[in-house]
């Protein structure tokens, strides 16, 4: 289980050439993730989604409050914690002049999976995530689509406990998508547990079995998809959203 205790994460920016201003790209959150559960983490860009993924990766560190994963703190346990995380940025770089299974197969090496394994492991992701292909392709070459597929792959090569992804889809083609998204519903019901930012509204309302809707830096709503749409008396998550904000000059 993922547990987020009052995280709150302030930043300092220009206010002016003179002049700084502190300013909180997250305030007071918290939730609880389990195990077969996938969390939608919703909201406009700039809302801080980007922010409190990294500070569960442990790229970050709160300004304040407590992330823990099965009553682990990243204080103490930063490498044990980590070794269970897949963590998937929406602006990772590839070294492209390696192939997939190069990339792969350095990742499998970094995470210390055992050699005598790792061709099997490569060819099961590979096989997963429909790149059986373009496995052996220069990442350089790849598509949009195929290179996050790659990007999602090389995230996967330890066999994790815990999936944080951010914007797994943004930009790719509906086949893509499709299979991304069967694969992260796959591991859920593996029981692994997922928290997934995105700003596809509709996405997350067929994937997420409880969604934590941001805006500014606060939740402002977590629940199922069925019970906001109901709580706010529409059809959708999009206008759902937008209700519970008081319309769309009030979001970032």
């Amino acid at each position: 289980m993922i547990k987020v205790e009052h995280v709150t994460k302030k930043f300092t920016r220009n206010k002016n050439k003179r002049e700084k201003e502190e300013f909180y790209a997250d305030e007071d959150i918290s939730f609880e993730a389990n195990s077969g559960e996938i969390i939608g983490i919703l909201g406009p860009n700039g809302a801080g989604k980007t922010t409190l993924l990294r500070m569960l990766a442990g790229i970050l560190e709160p300004t304040s409050g407590q992330i823990s994963f099965d009553k682990l703190n990243y204080k103490n346990n930063e490498i044990e914690i980590k070794k269970q995380i897949a963590y998937l940025s929406g602006n990772t770089k590839l070294y492209d002049t390696l192939s997939s299974y190069e990339l792969l197969k350095m990742c499998c090496d970094i995470y210390g999976v055992d050699k005598n394994k790792i061709d099997s492991r490569i060819k099961e992701i590979s096989k997963i995530l429909d790149m059986d292909n373009f496995l052996y392709n220069k990442i350089a070459n790849l598509s949009t689509g195929q290179t996050q597929r790659v990007n999602l792959a090389r995230c996967l090569v330890h066999d994790p406990k815990y999936y944080i992804l951010d914007e797994a889809t943004t930009g790719l083609d509906i086949i893509s998508s499709q299979i991304i998204l069967d694969f992260i519903k796959k591991e859920r019901d593996n029981g692994k547990t997922i928290i997934y930012s995105t700003h596809y509204m509709e996405e997350a309302e067929n994937i997420c079995n409880k969604v934590i809707m941001i805006n500014k830096g606060k939740i402002i709503t977590t629940d199922t998809p069925k019970k906001i749409r109901d709580k706010t008396k529409t059809t959708n998550l999009r206008d759902a959203f937008f209700e519970l904000i008081g319309g769309a000059s009030n979001a970032e």
